[in-house]
């Protein structure tokens, strides 16, 4: 039985979209309980929009390669199938999952850092982990 790495793929990358989606929801969720989630920013207030502008494009990114890995398994002798493009979707899934796998260890050593945002990074980190073998297989397929 073959097993279609690339479906896969898609898959675990729209997974780990809506697991960054909830991580947004997951931080804000204190405002509907008369809290702040104002942290500590050292970023001057001039430059918060090039940091929402850096935000807005790693969220984008990974959706990029979710539609075209979509387009790879929708349309098996496109471009999109090729090995050079394989071959991007599986190191770009391990630069995020470093960038993952980075903030991770950063939660972690916050002193008041809460658990429930440090296991959602650790989920993260683990769907990262599986999109990196997913793409290594599909790349080698």
């Amino acid at each position: 039985m073959k097993v279609d790495h690339g479906l896969r793929l898609a898959g675990l990358w729209m997974a780990w979209l809506l697991l960054m989606l909830y991580h947004v929801e997951l931080g804000l969720m204190p405002l509907f309980h008369g809290l702040s989630v104002e942290i500590k920013s050292h970023v001057p207030p001039g430059k918060l929009a090039t940091v929402f502008m850096a935000m807005l494009v790693y969220f984008l990114l990974p959706l990029l390669a979710l539609l075209l890995t979509i387009h790879a398994i929708s349309a098996p002798q496109s471009w999109s199938k090729n090995v050079a493009w394989r071959s991007a979707q599986f190191w770009f899934s391990v630069v995020y999952t470093v960038s993952n796998g980075m903030h991770l260890i950063a939660d972690i050593r916050i002193p008041d850092s809460r658990s429930d945002q440090v296991l959602l990074m650790l989920v993260l980190t683990a769907v990262g982990l599986l999109i990196n073998r997913e793409a290594w297989l599909w790349w080698r397929d």
